[in-house]
């Protein structure tokens, strides 16, 4: 019994040293100091450690920002630059007064358009038209930016030597209810020889009998929304054609109206009607703001 409880003693000693630490450690200062040479160390070189480098989402935020800006930037140049509808606006705000548009065409004084010129400004029936104060007269045509008139088919393709060599003189009542316009006719404008094509003719009703109504309209411009014409007489090339329009009926953003295209007096006998028609123009709701507002 004694034996065994001696070995008991023994055993459990063991098991205390091994539970304590602390009783361990006093009994074997080695382990003690080893300890605390370790915690020092730690200590010590965690003082020394260089700060963290930055994270990198932070970086590639502020890289993503940057880049996006420099982008956006690019953008609205580009937009600015090239968009039609900006331009348009532009042009709107800077487009010349209808009597500016009188001195804008200036021909070479030996050119054949400035004969025809000179032969508009002295027909009879300019002269009438210039003496009634009923009148006002312009050239609507030129008030469109150089830089836009390529794209333009009456203001830019069709105002050349050999088809409309002349910028069409136009007159309008300020109420939008009357339009005379007169335009020389070249031979490049024809389908058979000699003869205006058929087209050409429609295109100068359907731009006349819109302009003729366009003050009458609220925002002053609008769109075709239905053209009815009849051919009434072939049109020689080489020759003046005056267009009459008249604005019949005004219904909000609707406007009727009705026209002819017909050769010009001379010697007092009124001209021969070579086609004549009737329209309906809308101003685009929401829209009209982006049509280029050119009002004779």
């Amino acid at each position: 019994m004694a034996l065994k409880s001696s070995a008991s003693r023994m055993v459990f000693g063991r098991q205390l040293q091994w539970a304590n630490p602390r009783l361990s450690l006093t009994r074997h200062p080695q382990l003690l100091q080893q300890s605390r040479n370790s915690l020092q160390q730690r200590y010590m070189s965690t003082e020394q450690l260089p700060p963290p480098p930055p994270e990198p989402t932070n970086r590639f935020i502020r890289w993503a920002f940057t880049a996006l800006g420099i982008t956006l930037s690019f953008a609205t140049g580009y937009t600015l630059a090239n968009n039609t509808t900006i331009k348009t606006y532009v042009a709107v705000l800077t487009q010349p007064s209808d009597a500016s548009t009188l001195s804008m065409f200036n021909p070479d004084a030996d050119s054949q358009a400035a004969e025809i010129e000179a032969r508009l400004q002295s027909h009879p029936l300019v002269r009438e038209l210039q003496s009634d104060p009923k009148w006002r007269s312009s050239r609507p045509h030129l008030k469109m930016p150089a830089d836009l008139r390529p794209h333009s088919f009456t203001a830019g393709h069709l105002l050349s030597k050999d088809k409309i060599p002349v910028p069409p003189l136009v007159f309008t009542t300020g109420d939008g209810m009357e339009l005379v316009s007169i335009a020389w006719l070249g031979p490049d404008v024809c389908g058979h020889p000699g003869i205006v094509h058929g087209g050409l003719l429609a295109t100068l009703m359907d731009e006349g009998l819109a302009r003729t109504c366009f003050a009458a309209l609220p925002n002053k411009v609008g769109v075709t929304a239905h053209l009815e014409l009849d051919y009434r007489s072939p049109c020689k090339a080489g020759q003046f054609v005056v267009m009459r329009g008249q604005t019949t009926k005004v219904e909000g953003r609707k406007a009727y109206v009705k026209g002819r295209i017909e050769t010009a007096p001379t010697d007092g006998a009124p001209g021969r009607t070579l086609v004549e028609g009737t329209a309906l123009f809308v101003e685009p709701k929401g829209f009209a703001g982006r049509l280029m507002r050119i009002v004779s």
